[in-house]
This record gives C-alpha cells, structure tokens and sequence, in this order.
C-alpha cells in the first residue's frame, strides 16, 4: 500500500482585495474569529450572539421586519433562502443588467419551472411562468422599464438586483419598489453588494418583500458566515400558504435558530442546523463595527475614495462606465484594449486581486471594499498604473497624482 501524500503546509500570502468582492476583512472581525472559544453551537453565548446579531441587523437595514437575520454561507445561500418562496408555476418578472441578476434569473427558473419543464434542460430551464426582461450590460434598469413589465405581465413576484456587480450598475429600487406596490407585485431584491455601502432603509421601500446580501461585502466579515435576509410579513404568508421544497434553506425554519417563532422573538432559538462558534463571533463584531462607524458616514467614505479613483483612472486614459461607490468598472485604454485578461492575470499574480467581468463585454473591474483611506487608494493607483505600462501603456504620473491631490484637499482625510 503506497504512502499517503502529504502535502506542505498551504501558506496563502497577504493579498490586496481590490475586486467586486470578498473585500478586506477588518483585524477586528479576524480577531473575533480566531479567539472564539471552541463552544458548542447551542451555547448560550452562541445563541445570545445570534440575538443580537439579528438586532443589529435589523437596526443596519432600517427595517421592523421581524424575519430578518443571517443564513449560514455566502450571499447565495442568502439569496436562495429568499427565492425557495418561489413555487413552480409561480409567475415572475425578473429584470436583468448583468452577470449576477442573470444567475437570480436562472435560480428563479429553477424554481418556477414544473417537472415537465425542468426535465427539457434542467441546466437552464425556461418556465413559460418567468418573463426575462434583459437590459443591456453597462445600463441601469430604470424605473419606465420596471413599470412597463409589471403592467404588461401582472406577475406574483419581480426580481431584481439593487447594485449588479457584474457591470457596476446601481438600479432603481425605489421606481422598482413604486411599481410593485402599484400593481400588487411581490418584489424579492439581491442586495448582495449594497448592504453596508449604500445609505437606504428597506421599511422606505413597501413594494419589496423579500431582501437577500451577503457578508463578504459591505459587511466586511469571513466569505463563510452569515448572508443576511430581511422579509416582510405579507413573505412568510405566502410561503406558509405555499410552503416550499427545501429545508436547511427553508426560511420560516432557519428563522427559529434565530429567535424568530410564530411571528415573535423569543430569549433564544432552537435548533435548525449545526452553526459555528467562530462564525457567530466573527459576524456579531462585523456588524458592531459597520453601527459603530454609521451607516451614513461609511456611504459618504465610499462616494469620496471611489471618485478619487476613477478621477485617477480616467487620467491613466481608461473610460469609467460604472456608479457604483464600492466598485469601478472600465476600459481600458484604446491600444490595450482587448488585452483586459491579461492585465488582470499580471494583476492576480503580484498579490493585487482586480477582476474582469464575467461576461462580454470584458472589462476590468476595480473594488475598495474597506479600503477606504488615501494610503490604501493610492497604493491601487500606483499598481494599476504599472500594469498599465507592463503592456506598453502610457501614464502621465503628474496629471495621476493631480487628480488624488485634488481629491484628497478636502475632507475627509481618510
């Protein structure tokens, strides 16, 4: 019998974290993580920290919805515990800008679709319940075109992404919410990249009733914790009158590990599934941190130190085409154009995570989550500007450095 292979010990090197998402996880959240003390995960401290998690949370979000709290995984798991109240045969709009609201499209297909049309491609099913209204990539979905569809199809449910980050697009959720309670409609929104970011309050938008993000985004916490979800009463309803096809993302069920039963909170949940120590701790302090800082000066922080990058990036010659204030998305200039990959993989493999877009057309994609300061904005800046000039670009480091001068006069300084 052979010997088993053992392989060195993986050593992962500190990398700037300057793409659409993970983000920069705050010294604080890792701590947290780390120094947790190896508890059951029915452990008191563990329960209470999931009750206060899920009080901050509705604090953050700016919302009474009682069901709002943390689904164990990434914004997708998030994101599938707010679809699974989508039945097959269920009517839904669902409004698409980019590479992420496409994927809500294709979940909710999944999920809409009947046995008979599951079985044709069950890859990419195409229900004759889901209407696809597909908006152009680098354009917002507007509040005409919201209107427009729900009038014309009169669906149970629309979808759609707040901020899509496959372009860099923010949509209109105020027009979109406006149209869902002007026809009745259902609104469910991938909030995966503007929790934590954008300054809003969910209770100021009544015609979405299901909301889905992330933690590895705006709250700056470990990729593998919580995805928060906030949903409306008129939500758990409908899915306790439907009911739906899944446990462990059944969101009435995961609801009680949360202190969430019967519509009221109680001292502490019961058991759903087993949920890490390390987890709960991590995510507990990522959310003080966010209430700490406030929710309206970490928006301003970010509408500051985004404009002073792509101030710098439209000097290096690149054409900004996103209004996101946590991500831009680019050209880049005309002589390398058609050579983003490369750039990126040139990028990738001196430690400095950038992004390209996932679909066509290609672009290059640069993040700040939780770099938002002048020394880390700088730094993206400088290594970009030489990635640049690696393939034979040309920057003029005066007009580049005037440009984050100019920015960083006024305040804030950091």
């Amino acid at each position: 019998m052979s010997q088993p292979q053992i392989f060195p010990k993986l050593i992962i090197p500190e990398t700037i974290a300057a793409g659409p998402g993970p983000g920069n996880t705050d010294q604080r959240v890792l701590a947290a993580f780390a120094q947790a003390g190896l508890a059951d995960h029915m452990h008191a401290d563990v329960l209470r920290g999931m009750i206060e998690s899920k009080l901050m949370l509705r604090t953050l979000w700016g919302t009474d919805n009682l069901y709002t709290f943390g689904v164990a995984g990434t914004g997708w798991s998030g994101l599938d515990a707010m679809f699974s109240a989508v039945m097959p045969g269920d009517k839904v709009v669902v409004f698409a800008n980019g590479t992420f609201s496409g994927i809500d499209g294709l979940t909710v297909r999944m999920k809409a679709a009947t046995s008979d049309e599951l079985a044709v491609d069950s890859l990419n099913p195409m229900p004759a319940s889901v209407v696809t209204i597909d908006v152009p990539h680098g354009s917002s979905v507007s509040a005409e075109v919201v209107e427009a569809a729900l009038a014309d199809h009169k669906p149970k449910w629309a979808v759609m992404a707040h901020w899509e980050t496959g372009s860099g697009r923010i949509n209109d959720i105020a027009g979109f919410s406006a149209a869902c309670e002007k026809h009745d409609v259902m609104g469910l929104v991938d909030a995966v990249s503007s929790l934590g970011v954008a300054d809003f309050r969910i209770d100021d938008f009544p015609g979405v009733h299901g909301w889905a993000s992330c933690p590895q985004k705006g709250i700056c916490c470990l990729p593998l914790t919580y995805a928060p979800v906030s949903l409306s009463d008129r939500y758990i309803e409908s899915l306790k009158a439907t009911g739906t096809r899944t446990f462990v993302h059944h969101p009435i069920l995961e609801a009680r590990h949360w202190g969430i039963v019967n519509g009221e909170d109680v001292e502490q949940g019961s058991y759903h599934r087993t949920h890490s120590p390390y987890a709960i701790a991590a995510f507990h302090e990522a959310l003080r941190i966010t209430l700490q800082q406030g929710l309206s000066a970490r928006s301003k922080a970010y509408e500051f130190h985004e404009k002073a990058l792509s101030n710098a990036l439209w000097e290096m010659g690149c054409t900004v085409t996103s209004n996101m204030t946590s991500l831009v998305v680019l050209d880049l200039p005309g002589e390398l154009r058609g050579r983003e990959i490369e750039l990126v993989q040139n990028c990738r493999s001196r430690n400095f995570g950038i992004w390209p877009t996932l679909s066509e057309p290609v672009q290059v994609r640069i993040g700040i989550l939780n770099l938002l300061d002048r020394s880390a904005v700088t730094d993206i800046v400088t290594k970009f500007a030489e990635a640049i000039r690696e393939l034979g670009g040309e920057v003029d480091e005066a007009k580049v450095s005037a440009a984050l001068d100019t920015a960083y006069a006024s305040v804030p300084t950091n």
